[in-house]
């Protein structure tokens, strides 16, 4: 039988391959993969995050080239708990991607456990949640409309155990970091300013450096705050 270590070592295999020789096929776009991708060294950040979390169960929303989902695979391997989960919540990953980012997957040995679910994540998320479904972390890089990223972000707060991680992609647009400011300011998130150290990875919407990825923690007990109570973010 496979250990953990053989595991993980063929993903990390996949995982360079994508990097060196980029995707089996991509869309019709000059320099897509290169753009939609997680850098590298923030898929290694976060892969160290959810090892130092010991995480067993992980959503992720948004597929695309499989750049994070592999890195969270390659946790989920090393940290060889007895039932590894990962959920992928992708609508566009075969009529856009053409499953380029599954088929990684699965060549990765994370098909069995791995699911991708084909369906927006403002149905899927609310049905994982009916279903008792819960998260030690969560990795966002969906829709980037601040309506939808806020709507992502209320149910991970509802699937995601207190205590736990909810990670978010692409924080230096403005829609998506206003969108979690909210959570900041109101509902007790707090950033794990370590979480994406270093020097910034490639250049912000209006061509400036910023931080592209952004680790909060969940309050450890879940709480409604009063309305009256309301900050401004």
């Amino acid at each position: 039988m496979t250990n953990a270590r053989e595991r993980a070592a063929r993903v990390r295999e996949v995982r360079r391959r994508l990097v060196r020789d980029g995707p089996p096929r991509t869309r019709d776009r000059e320099g897509d993969f290169e753009t939609v991708a997680v850098p590298e060294r923030h898929g290694d950040q976060l892969r160290d995050l959810l090892i130092a979390e010991d995480v067993e169960t992980v959503v992720e929303i948004g597929l695309a080239y499989a750049g994070s989902a592999l890195a969270i695979g390659e946790a989920l391997a090393t940290v060889d708990r007895p039932d590894p989960r990962h959920v992928v919540i992708d609508p566009f990953q075969e009529s856009e991607f053409a499953n380029a980012g599954w088929d990684l997957l699965c060549s990765a040995g994370l098909g069995t456990i791995a699911t991708l679910v084909a369906a927006p994540s403002s149905l899927a998320l609310p049905r994982l949640l009916t279903e008792g479904f819960v998260a030690d972390a969560a990795f966002v890089d969906g829709s980037h409309r601040f309506h939808e990223v806020f709507v992502d972000l209320y149910f991970l707060r509802k699937v995601v155990r207190p205590g736990g991680l909810v990670v978010i992609d692409d924080d230096w647009w403005p829609s998506v970091h206003t969108a979690a400011r909210y959570y900041e300011k109101n509902l007790g998130w707090t950033v794990i300013p370590d979480a994406f150290a270093g020097e910034t990875v490639g250049v912000g919407p209006k061509g400036d450096d910023g931080g592209r990825c952004r680790a909060y923690r969940l309050p450890d007990a879940a709480f409604e705050p009063s309305f009256e109570d309301f900050r401004a973010f």
